[in-house]
C-alpha cells in the first residue's frame, strides 16, 4: 500500500506519481532539472530572458506543496514572475531568493512545510540565498505567528495575495523591508487563473472553477484559510479552459473545495452541469475529469449530463468521510447514510462504467468500534474502484477538536490498515479482471533506460492519486500526452502492464 504524495494518507489503488521532471513536487520535493514547461497564453515554454536581457531582473527557486489547487496557485505566480522577467532556476542554492508555497491542512502537512521552509532559510543563512518569500495556506493559517518563530523570513503572502508576487519580489530585492506581510481578504469571485507557467507534463492540467468553501466540516480549516465559496464565472472557466488547450493540455482536470456547489453564490443555483456541457465543446481537449464532488446537489440533469458528454470520463471523485449517521453528523456532512446510498446508486445507473472514487477517515473523535465496523461492511459492500484512508488530525482551531472522546492514534491506525486490507483485496480483484480487456491511456512519460516503455494511465486512473498502466509499443513511436488503445496483458498488484494495439490518437 502506498501514499499518495498530497496528503498523509495510505490509499489502495494509489501510488507514488511518476516523476515530475523538475523541482517543484507537492509534498515531496526531488531535485531534477527543469522540464520543457508548457506555458499558457502568450508566455512561451522556451523563452528565458538572458542575465544580459534588459528584460531580466533576477532568478528566483520555487518549491509548491500540498494539493492540486495549491499548484495552479503556484502556476499563475511563477506565470507573473516570468511575464516581470524573473527567471526560473533548478536549484535554489543558485537563484536570487526562493519561494515556498506552503500547506497547513493537517499537522503533517504543516511539518513538511516547515520542513522546507527552513531548508531554505538555511542557505539563505549560509549566503546562498537572498532572500525567502513563504506564501499559500500555512502562511494564511499562522500570519504573524509564522515570523514570530522564524523571523528571519523576509515576506509571508496570503493566499489571495498571489497576484502581487511580483511587487513583493521588487520591494525585497530593493531592500523595501518594511512591509513584511500582505494578506488581502477572500475576494466575492474567484481569482484569474491564466498565464500560468506549469509545472505538470505538457499533456494535463488542473483548472479551478472556484475557491473557498461554505460547508463547514468540523474536521477541518479550510474555510478559515481560503474563505468561503467563491464562483468563478463561466466565461472565465471557459476562457482558460481553451488558453490550456491552446499550450498543449489533452487532459482537463476539474478542481474546487466544492465542486457540486458551483455557481450557487454567483446564480443562485447549482450550475455545474452547464459549465460540464460548455467545456465538453472545448476543441483540443480530449479528457475531462471530475474531482471532489461534495454528496449534494447532484441530480439527474448533471448525471445525464456526465454520461452523454463527448469528453467528460465516467470518473468521479467523492469523498465521502464516512457512513455511520452519528459520525456524518458529527463531521457536519449535511447528508445520512440512505442519502449517500442513494446518491451513489443514482451514479452507477446513470454513468456507464463508472469510476467512483472517494476518501474515509478513521478515528474521528467518537468513533466507536460498532460504527467503525459499520464502515467497513459498507466499503466492503459498495467495492469503490478508488478508495483512500486518511487518520483523524487533530487541528485545535476546528470545532472537532472540541468534541469529547478522541481515538488513541493507535487505534486510528489499526484501523485505517483494517479498512485498507478490504480495500487491498478489491483494487487486486478489479486489476485481474482488466486483463485480456481493451482500455484507453494516456501516455505520460517514456520508462528511462527502456526502449518502446512508456508510464500510462487509464480513463480510470487520476494523475499522482491512482494506479498506473506500464504500456509496451514497438511499431509506433510514442510520445507523452498521446492516447492510445492497449490490450492488459497482466496486473501488478495496484498498477497494469498493457500493449499498445491502436496507432497513438
Amino acid at each position: 500500500m502506498r501514499q499518495p504524495h498530497r496528503r498523509t494518507a495510505i490509499s489502495a489503488g494509489s501510488r507514488e506519481p511518476f516523476g515530475i521532471t523538475s523541482w517543484f513536487r507537492p509534498a515531496q520535493r526531488w531535485r531534477f532539472e527543469i522540464p520543457d514547461i508548457a506555458v499558457s497564453s502568450s508566455l512561451s515554454a522556451d523563452y528565458q530572458p538572458p542575465p544580459q536581457s534588459p528584460d531580466y531582473k533576477g532568478s528566483y527557486a520555487f518549491v509548491s506543496l500540498g494539493c492540486a489547487k495549491n499548484t495552479v496557485d503556484s502556476e499563475r505566480m511563477m506565470g507573473l514572475l516570468k511575464l516581470d522577467g524573473y527567471q526560473l532556476v533548478p536549484d535554489p542554492a543558485h537563484s536570487d531568493f526562493v519561494i515556498v508555497n506552503t500547506c497547513g491542512f493537517i499537522e503533517q502537512a504543516r511539518k513538511e512545510s516547515f520542513a522546507a521552509i527552513d531548508e531554505m532559510l538555511e542557505l539563505k543563512r549560509n549566503g546562498h540565498t537572498r532572500g525567502v518569500i513563504v506564501s499559500g495556506c500555512l502562511a494564511e493559517r499562522q500570519k504573524e505567528q509564522m515570523l514570530e518563530e522564524r523571523p528571519d523570513i523576509d515576506n509571508l503572502v496570503g493566499v489571495f495575495s498571489r497576484d502581487e508576487i511580483t511587487g513583493i519580489v521588487d520591494r525585497m530585492l530593493g531592500h523595501q523591508t518594511e512591509q513584511r506581510m500582505l494578506f488581502q481578504p477572500a475576494p466575492i469571485r474567484a481569482l484569474p487563473d491564466t498565464n500560468r507557467l506549469r509545472i505538470t507534463p505538457r499533456h494535463f492540467a488542473w483548472l479551478k472553477i472556484s475557491e473557498g468553501c461554505d460547508r463547514l466540516c468540523t474536521f477541518c480549516a479550510i474555510p478559515k484559510m481560503r474563505g468561503k465559496h467563491a464562483t468563478k464565472p463561466i466565461e472565465r472557466v471557459l476562457e482558460e479552459a481553451r488558453e490550456l488547450a491552446e499550450s498543449g493540455v489533452r487532459e482537463l482536470i476539474i478542481v474546487a473545495q466544492d465542486t457540486t456547489y458551483y455557481g450557487m453564490d454567483l446564480y443562485g443555483e447549482p450550475r455545474l452541469a452547464e459549465l460540464l456541457r460548455e467545456l465538453d465543446q472545448v476543441e483540443g481537449l480530449e479528457w475531462i475529469r471530475l474531482m471532489y464532488f461534495y454528496p449534494m446537489y447532484i441530480d439527474q440533469q448533471l448525471i445525464e449530463t456526465i454520461a452523454g458528454a463527448q469528453r467528460i470520463l465516467p470518473y468521479i471523485d467523492m469523498p465521502l468521510q464516512h457512513i455511520n449517521d452519528t459520525m456524518l453528523r458529527r463531521m457536519s456532512r449535511r447528508v445520512n447514510r440512505q442519502q449517500t446510498e442513494q446518491i451513489i446508486d443514482d451514479l452507477r445507473s446513470g454513468i456507464p462504467g463508472l469510476t467512483l472514487r472517494t476518501t474515509m477517515i478513521t478515528g474521528f473523535p467518537g468513533e466507536t468500534d460498532e460504527q467503525f465496523n459499520e464502515l467497513c461492511e459498507f466499503v466492503a459492500d459498495q467495492r469503490f474502484e478508488r478508495l483512500g484512508v486518511f487518520t483523524y488530525s487533530f487541528e485545535p482551531d476546528t470545532p472537532s477538536a472540541q468534541l469529547p472522546d478522541h481515538i488513541d492514534e493507535s487505534i486510528m491506525l489499526r484501523r485505517r490498515e483494517q479498512l485498507m486490507q478490504i480495500q487491498q483485496q478489491v483494487i487486486f480483484d478489479r486489476n485481474a479482471s482488466h486483463v485480456g480487456k481493451t482500455i484507453s491511456c494516456i501516455i505520460d512519460q517514456a520508462i528511462p533506460d527502456h526502449a518502446s516503455a512508456w508510464v500510462a494511465r487509464a480513463t480510470f486512473d487520476a494523475p499522482d492519486v491512482d494506479g498506473l498502466v506500464f504500456v509496451t509499443e514497438t511499431e509506433h513511436s510514442l510520445q507523452s500526452g498521446d492516447i492510445v488503445d492497449c490490450e492488459v496483458v497482466t496486473n501488478q498488484d495496484y498498477d497494469l502492464v498493457a500493449v499498445a494495439i491502436t496507432p497513438p490518437r
